[in-house]
Order: structure tokens, then sequence, then C-alpha cells
């Protein structure tokens, strides 16, 4: 998969993907604020195995974001089942050095729509910690829509933690 933007790309997993994915995802700043498999400290074994994971895995669900073919982050969705088969949770980090520049909500805009298409959803949705209100810019930005405030919704660090839900429908 390759889908081509004005200031990146989106792509899929390369095994020369490795270096650049353990520099940059070893990272606490980029680690508080997605799940908890994301590793801290993120090494190299953890990096071939999501890699080999993510070469394999049919239909792919998770994406280098890049700019110059270079990774700078990642996005992908997790998609739902039973009555939520046509909706996909989404998320994304980038590299702590590309942050402020754009690059996510741009890569969300342009993911958003394949993802529809692709995967035949209705509905897409990312949970923030309010916490992370940059986070919540780049979802605004892409066309998401905060729908609700989520009291003790996950639990990171050892504390309870609020989250904001956002969502972007489908065009008709």
């Amino acid at each position: 998969m390759l889908i081509q933007l004005t200031h990146c790309s989106i792509r899929d997993w390369r095994a020369t993907d490795l270096d650049r994915l353990v520099r940059l995802g070893d990272n606490r700043k980029i680690w508080r604020n997605l799940r908890d498999r994301f590793p801290s400290p993120y090494t190299k074994a953890a990096g071939e195995a999501w890699i080999a994971k993510n070469q394999s895995e049919e239909p792919h669900t998770s994406f280098v974001i890049a700019v110059d073919d270079e990774l700078v982050g990642s996005l992908g969705i997790i998609p739902g089942t039973d009555i939520y088969a046509r909706s996909a949770e989404i998320g994304y980090w980038l590299g702590e050095e590309y942050w402020g520049r754009g690059l996510a909500a741009e890569a969300l805009a342009g993911f958003a729509p394949w993802c529809f298409a692709h995967f035949n959803l209705i509905r897409l949705w990312a949970a923030v910690f309010v916490g992370n209100p940059g986070s919540a810019r780049v979802l605004e930005k892409a066309g998401f829509v905060r729908e609700a405030h989520l009291r003790h919704a996950a639990f990171k660090e050892g504390m309870p933690q609020d989250e904001w839900l956002y969502a972007r429908v489908a065009e008709p």
C-alpha cells in the first residue's frame, strides 16, 4: 500500500525500518500517550517482532508514516467486531523530532478515506488522554470530532486516565 500525500506518505512496513523504529520509538514522551503494548524501552527485539507481525498480517492494519521514504512514525487501525464490524479504532504516533509540522494530521486525513473504502467502514474513532491536547488538535485537523469526555477510561503509569473520544464518519 502507498498513499502519497503532500509532505509525507503512508506505506507498508519494511525490514529496513527497524533502526529508525527503535531510535524514534524509544521515547517515554511517546510511550506515555500509547497503549502499554508499545514497550518502553523500545528494543530491537520489540521492533523486529512488530515489523514481522505487520508484514505477515492480512489484511495489513498498521503502516509507516514516511518522509522522503524514511519512517517518521506509524498509524493503524484496530477493526471492530460483531455490531462494531464497520467501525475501527485508529491510532498513531510520530517521532518527537517531527512533532508540530502537521505530518500526523496530514497522514490521518489521507489515511481515513482509504480505511473507509478498504475496510468498508462507516466510523473511525480514537481515544486521546486529556493530558495530550496536541494529539487532540491533530485529530481535529484531520476531520475528527470530539464526542465525549470519558472519565477514568484507561489506566496508565499507575493512575486512572480520562480520555476524549473522537470520531470521523464516512461521507455519504
